[in-house]
């Protein structure tokens, strides 16, 4: 049996029907994190679906609970082949943003798996159902071909990455010893472009935070009182014109880091940003001025408003409103401290005479991480893409979106490779979220090209391995 034969049997497995199939029957478990009426799916997405695709692959599971979400139990999976071999961990998130049923175009339900010509519609396909049934079906078909993997597997699922993924490092600080692997493969996110696969070995980091001007206890008559008291409207658009200038240039030095690697800019400077036919076009003359696109949404820190409130937006009156607000985030490279971003933007409000309140979110934290293109396990796996589809990946030190790989790279100390099967204009978040077939395919061959490689020994562990 040869790595030609498994990857064949895994295209068949998505030309018969088959794959779909299955992905059509998770994405009717309606598991979103943000509705807490829906806790008894998560749960079902984890013992009905999930646990028992598992046990067919020879895997033994257990729920963990969540000490920081009851609701969001995990679920943690160990095929042992023998311990003398590597143990590769992979992950997955069987949550899914909420539904929106009543915006989806005429003809979809975020429930129902449609396919109209390459575009499979349904809420998961893209974040993160079709993604890790990728990876397990490619497990599959490397053990009905060569009869073993060739390493054994740490596999955990989660439930509420969606919401931020409370408890997972918990999780992980609690059960090391049970999730202990050599290195991690998964897979989320988009590729770079719709037709180039890609490889990342990382993510930015996300912060999200209030800005908030409270002036009076309520509003006041704007023809009585307008010019004599001040709009906080006004002032908190001013405020942030202060941070993030008319061109989406960050203006404040402590939110932006202080350089770019060499070795990250090396990777990422040529590489191109393309959402497909589809996508938005890209607005050259925004953000920080002398890099390239890849360079601003890969290496380097971005500051967006990604909501701003003051009056009644829905029914507006005539009336000088006392309060505005500001929903923003800050993306950032680890090559900055986001400890420091929230206190320095309250000194350059207190600085400037403007009276901003500024507060963490309760929500929407992820850690930056990287690692380094030239890393030995990264180029294994790049080396492996190659070989399968006969086209070098795009490498990328870090995603430009965030994702929970401080968990998996800080806590539990893996190298982490990331091989996303989505594309940039999936709407993942959105109405409408699909996944390209030839993408799906070619994901399928990629992974069963990969898990073979690992079984074939050689991968590049550590001295301590």
């Amino acid at each position: 049996m040869t790595r030609a034969q498994a990857i064949s049997k895994v295209e068949a497995h998505f030309d018969s029907g088959a794959f779909i199939a299955d992905l059509a029957r998770r994405v009717a478990i309606p598991s979103t994190a943000q509705e807490p009426d829906k806790a008894p799916a998560l749960r079902a997405y984890l013992t009905e679906e999930m646990g028992p695709s598992l046990a067919k692959l020879g895997f033994t599971w257990r729920l963990l609970d969540n000490p920081a979400a009851p609701q969001a139990p995990m679920l943690v999976g160990h095929r042992v082949e023998d311990p003398k071999l590597p143990t590769v961990f992979t992950y997955g998130h069987g949550d899914v943003i909420r539904g929106l049923d009543e915006q989806w175009r005429q003809g979809l339900s975020p429930w129902v798996l449609k396919r109209e010509g390459d575009r499979y519609y349904g809420r998961g396909t893209a974040d993160n159902k079709g993604q890790h049934s990728i990876n397990l079906a490619a497990m599959q078909a490397v053990i009905e071909t060569r009869g073993r993997l060739g390493f054994n597997v740490v596999a955990l699922i989660e439930v509420g990455e969606e919401i931020g993924s409370p408890g997972l490092r918990e999780v992980a600080e609690l059960h090391r010893d049970l999730l202990k692997a050599d290195f991690l493969v998964a897979s989320d996110g988009p590729r770079l472009t719709p037709d180039r696969p890609t490889i990342y070995m990382g993510t930015r980091g996300a912060l999200n935070f209030d800005l908030t001007i409270d002036l009076r206890p309520g509003g006041h008559h704007s023809g009585n009182w307008g010019g004599l008291l001040a709009n906080p409207g006004v002032l908190l658009a001013h405020a942030i014109a202060s941070v993030i200038d008319v061109k989406g240039k960050v203006l404040l030095p402590d939110l932006k880091p202080r350089a770019m690697p060499n070795s990250v800019r090396n990777a990422i400077h040529d590489l191109p940003v393309d959402g497909g036919p589809e996508g938005p076009q890209i607005d050259h003359w925004w953000g920080e001025p002398g890099l390239t696109a890849a360079e601003k949404v890969f290496g380097w820190n971005t500051f967006e408003v990604l909501a701003f409130r003051t009056g009644n937006p829905e029914r507006p009156v005539n009336a000088v409103p006392p309060r505005a607000s500001a929903h923003c985030q800050i993306r950032y490279t680890i090559d900055t401290d986001p400890a420091a971003f929230l206190p320095a933007l309250q000194r350059h409000f207190d600085a400037q005479g403007l009276p901003v309140k500024v507060t963490a979110a309760g929500h929407g934290f992820f850690k930056a991480t990287r690692l380094d293109p030239d890393h030995p396990i990264a180029q294994f796996a790049a080396a492996s893409v190659e070989r399968t589809t006969g086209r070098k990946p795009a490498m990328l030190p870090n995603l430009g979106g965030s994702l929970p790989n401080d968990v998996f790279a800080d806590v539990l100390g893996l190298p982490t490779i990331w091989v996303p099967h989505s594309y940039a204009s999936c709407s993942q978040h959105a109405p409408n979220e699909h996944v390209l077939g030839p993408i799906l395919r070619e994901g399928l061959a990629m992974m069963a090209g990969i898990w073979w490689d690992i079984g074939e020994g050689g991968v590049p562990l550590g001295k301590d391995r």
